[in-house]
């Protein structure tokens, strides 16, 4: 056995450090040793490095141990953040759409972008005095489209005027991490891989095949609850409940005036079905009561927790969910799957302990890791193992350097997420439109359309979904905007040039020079004999003028109407090499090939 392929990974608890070793052997991972020790002082709290030195102690004896099964030194080790110290924010966010171009990946993505960094602004805002220290994001998870204000399951391809989206972004702050590393510093241990523990225990509770269905996972630690929500595929929030296991050991300390040790033995023997339980108090007297007097004891406490975490779940799930999975040391308390279950008005059975029998492709789970508090464990291990020597990545942006918590696949958006670039900078903005009324009739003329940014990762053609690995280099050269419409007296008098006419403007006679502006009024008299645009050009035979892509072009078929296709008799355009997807317009409006054409009529042609 190569001791590289080796795993250790380690669950660094508020209460207790849990660390197996295991190796991938074909399709199942084997778990060859582990260990649970009990943290000998609250050197944690709430899932908080408070004491590296004490935390580090117990992190020696699990490695020291572990070494001895496996017979081989350990030098690296997978590990994971706490969940409670995870912060999301959901925000929604509306953009206009150009009602005339297919909406692509790089509008959807900048749109997701923009909503990341209005999430990290109201964070930073909302973050107390005590908690201003340094979040960033480890990834965000899209929970609804739309198009239009209706609810849409992809936009890409779509046109509309209005695009928008609900997205959730979850952020770690740095000094958990640092907290963690400095643990495994003075164990003599580096750190192979790190994860999140509400994504380590829901890859194994809840596997992705269920997650199609509207699931709650709670993880019930010492000092906090966390939870998980799934549903249409994904994980779609994450919440902490600040009530946990050790509020009801704290109530047992005060009542029966013990040390807190002492209060998690007399908490855990509630478990074991004995009628009586027998304690020393600190003033050295032996006590005995019944285990019925303690449970009544904490009962009201066991309530308060199930209210939070229900709470909770209806705050972020608006509604029961289908099923509530519990895990972690708390979840052991004997009535609180039942009392969640009647708060949540769902049916007893939907409310179960996960326990470790359920976890598929692992062997040698055995007896120490049984219970539903090693479900995180072996999720930190298989998380490690499906990504083995990842953890954060460095990669560069216009030659800044990015540092990027590897919690899934990372992409060239989740970059520029951390940098916090403009998203305007990546979708070229089409020019402003004119807006004007020649003879009566309302006009618009289309700006042009932006070029969209150009993306290269390590001199290479890419996107925003492009996957990055550590080390790459990501070039981006911003979108350039469209121009405005332009349109001069002069270009519409070409279309008169063989009559005596002349231009008002607002009533106004003006220049061949002057610039038509955005609202304008706009007249065409005819000095000789006042007819309408229609009816002049009629007289002229069966010819016709029109402008396209701002030049005129006179259509001479002799025919006695023309349709939008006869356009390409006229004009140098290969339609039978095309460089992309054509687009028609006629007087600011999409047109078809078949669409009628009038005399004055403003077309635009081309590829996009």
């Amino acid at each position: 056995m190569n001791v590289q392929d080796l795993i250790l990974a380690l669950d660094i608890g508020t209460r207790t450090v849990i660390g197996l070793v295991g190796v991938q052997e074909g399709e199942k991972f084997k778990i060859l040793a582990s260990a649970i020790k009990e943290h000998k002082s609250r050197a944690m709290l709430d899932g908080q490095v408070h004491d590296i030195e004490k935390v580090a102690d117990i992190v020696c004896e699990v490695k020291e141990y572990l070494e001895k099964k496996v017979g081989t030194s350990l030098k690296k080790a997978a590990i994971a953040a706490a969940g409670r110290v995870l912060k999301t924010k959901q925000v929604s966010i509306e953009k206009e759409a150009d009602p005339l171009k297919p909406i692509d990946l790089n509008i959807i993505r900048s749109m997701e972008i923009e909503a990341v960094q209005r999430a990290q602004a109201q964070l930073d805002e909302e973050l107390l005095p005590e908690e201003k220290t340094p979040y960033y994001c480890v990834g965000y998870d899209v929970i609804n489209y739309y198009l239009n204000n209706y609810i849409i399951s992809s936009l890409e391809g779509h046109k509309g005027n209005l695009i928008g989206a609900d997205v959730l972004a979850t952020f770690l702050p740095h000094t958990v991490v640092d907290g963690l590393y400095a643990v495994l510093n003075k164990a003599g241990l580096e750190v192979e891989s790190l994860t999140l523990e509400p994504i380590a225990a829901i890859n194994v509770a809840i596997p992705k095949e269920l997650r199609l269905l509207n699931l709650a996972l709670v993880d019930i630690g010492a000092g906090t609850s966390d939870i998980a929500i799934t549903k249409n595929g994904s994980v779609i929030a994450y919440a902490m409940a600040p009530i946990a296991g050790d509020e009801i050991t704290e109530l047992i300390c005060q009542h029966f005036l013990v040390d807190f040790n002492t209060g998690e033995k007399i908490k855990i023997a509630l478990s074991s079905n004995k009628d009586t339980i027998s304690f020393v108090d600190i003033m050295g007297n032996k006590q005995t009561v019944k285990a019925k007097e303690v449970q009544a004891l904490i009962q009201p406490v066991i309530e308060q927790l199930a209210d939070t975490i229900v709470e909770k779940i209806l705050d972020y799930n608006s509604k029961a969910p289908n099923a509530v999975f519990l895990v972690g040391g708390g979840s052991q308390i004997g009535s609180l799957p039942s009392l969640i279950a009647n708060k949540l008005n769902l049916p007893s059975e939907r409310v179960a302990v996960r326990k470790s029998n359920v976890i598929q492709n692992v062997k040698n789970i055995g007896k120490k890791l049984s219970g539903p508090d090693a479900i995180t464990p072996i999720g930190i291990a298989l998380s490690a193992q499906m990504r083995k020597g990842q953890n954060f990545i460095n990669v560069s942006v216009n030659g800044k350097a990015v540092h990027l918590f590897y919690s899934r696949k990372l992409t060239v958006a989740d970059a520029l997420v951390q940098i916090n670039y403009d998203p305007v900078k990546l979708i070229g903005r089409t020019g402003k439109s004119l807006h004007f009324t020649l003879n009566g009739e309302k006009k618009v003329l289309r700006g042009q359309y932006g070029s969209t940014a150009e993306i290269f990762v390590n001199g290479n053609a890419a996107n925003l979904e492009t996957e990055i690995n550590t080390g790459d280099l990501i070039t981006i050269k911003p979108a350039e905007p469209g121009m405005p419409a332009q349109l001069c007296i002069k270009e519409i008098l070409e279309y008169y040039s063989h009559r005596d006419v002349k231009v008002l403007v607002n009533g106004k006679e003006v220049p061949g020079d002057y610039m038509v502006q955005d609202g304008d009024n706009i007249e065409i008299i005819n000095n000789l004999e006042p007819k309408s645009e229609a009816d002049a050009l009629a007289s002229d035979s069966k010819a016709m003028s029109v402008i396209v892509n701002g030049r005129e072009v006179v259509l001479n078929g002799n025919k006695k109407n023309y349709i939008f296709v006869d356009i390409f008799n006229y004009i140098d355009f290969d339609l039978s090499n095309p460089r992309g997807h054509i687009f028609l317009e006629l007087n600011g409006k999409e047109a078809a090939f078949t669409d009628t054409i009038k005399p004055g009529d403003i077309i635009r042609i081309g590829w996009k």
